[in-house]
């Protein structure tokens, strides 16, 4: 085979049977894509089907933290979760660009077969396409997941109500700082990796101990202050966001500080958000933190009742501030 993707790979020709017996069926081995059918039939447990597709673009694919692979897996893994779902299958879709190396497709497509692993994850189908040199930029990956809700869990945007606190699991803004101290050749004293991880599991344990959390979502393209803004124009709440309780990184907020960013636009890839009632907030909180996912998770506010749907920010001087969404892109090409 090839040391690099030629526009025959995706030609449906005996090269790409090679590049599929070659690189993906050894990868991700399972009886399912071994049938090498354009389609998967499995059956499904007892509990409400959720579904979720995402596609993947980021710039540079390898990354302190992750890649574009583990990325791609661990991307829509988090979607289903935050449905309070256990995710189960997934379908993979790559775009790969003539010229491209084999031997980084490797190492992409090893990336996703542990991150699917160590979610118990199965990659039951996929496609390959291949582009004209310099019309993909490498690698794009496409994931599409399915999984199951159990009965009686319902997480949605629009439940967060009047009183409830505002969760996050932990340290904010690490992997769109990587990204851009990457990208751009910046220098720290301590290395900045990508919070790249699947939630999945964390969130199981969240849900066994606390069913009725209203609300979870992973603050990814526009971080946490977007996502904040999300959930409270979907609820038509208000929230009232205490700085001095957001886990921010010294070395994620000095480069924040550098570049002139506030890191709670900056994406996040390995982080959530949950809304439950007052009540359940101490014990769901002291859970997350039993949690390796969860160890440095803060309850940084409160829903509010406010028609103007706005996200509010406490300074550490006392002062407030209006928390809007993100207005164009921070950082292209970021996940």
């Amino acid at each position: 085979m090839s040391s690099v993707i030629e526009m025959r790979h995706g030609s449906g020709t005996l090269a790409m049977q090679q590049l599929i017996e070659q690189i993906f069926l050894p990868a991700f081995d399972n009886p399912y894509l071994n049938q090498k059918n354009d389609q998967a039939c499995f059956a499904m447990k007892a509990g409400r089907l959720a579904m979720s597709t995402d596609a993947y673009v980021i710039a540079p694919l390898f990354f302190p933290g992750g890649d574009i692979g583990s990325l791609a897996v661990h991307g829509t893994i988090n979607d289903l979760a935050m449905a309070g779902a256990t995710p189960l299958y997934l379908a993979a879709s790559f775009i790969l660009e003539e010229g491209f190396l084999i031997t980084d497709l490797q190492r992409i497509v090893a990336s996703m077969a542990r991150a699917a692993k160590k979610s118990k994850v199965v990659i039951v189908t996929g496609d390959t396409k291949v582009v004209e040199r310099g019309k993909g930029d490498g690698v794009f990956i496409t994931t599409t997941g399915i999984g199951i809700v159990p009965d009686g869990i319902s997480l949605s945007s629009d439940r967060a109500k009047v009183g409830d606190k505002i969760i996050v699991s932990g340290f904010v803004g690490d992997h769109g700082i990587a990204i851009m101290s990457l990208r751009h050749n910046l220098h720290f004293h301590t290395l900045i990796q990508s919070d790249s991880v699947a939630l999945d599991d964390l969130v199981q344990a969240m849900i066994k101990a606390v069913p009725d959390i209203h609300c979870l979502r992973d603050p990814t393209r526009g971080g946490v202050a977007t996502t904040l803004n999300e959930l409270a124009q979907s609820s038509k709440i208000g929230m009232v966001i205490e700085e001095a309780k957001i886990p921010i990184k010294i070395a994620v907020a000095s480069a924040c500080e550098l570049l002139g960013l506030d890191a709670l636009y900056v994406a996040n890839e390995g982080k959530l958000i949950a809304i439950c009632a007052q009540q359940d907030a101490a014990y769901l909180l002291t859970i997350m933190q039993a949690h390796l996912l969860g160890r440095d998770a803060q309850i940084i506010g409160t829903v509010v009742s406010d028609q103007r749907c706005l996200v509010q920010l406490k300074t550490r001087f006392g002062g407030m501030r209006i928390i809007d969404s993100l207005a164009g892109e921070l950082l292209p090409r970021i996940c």
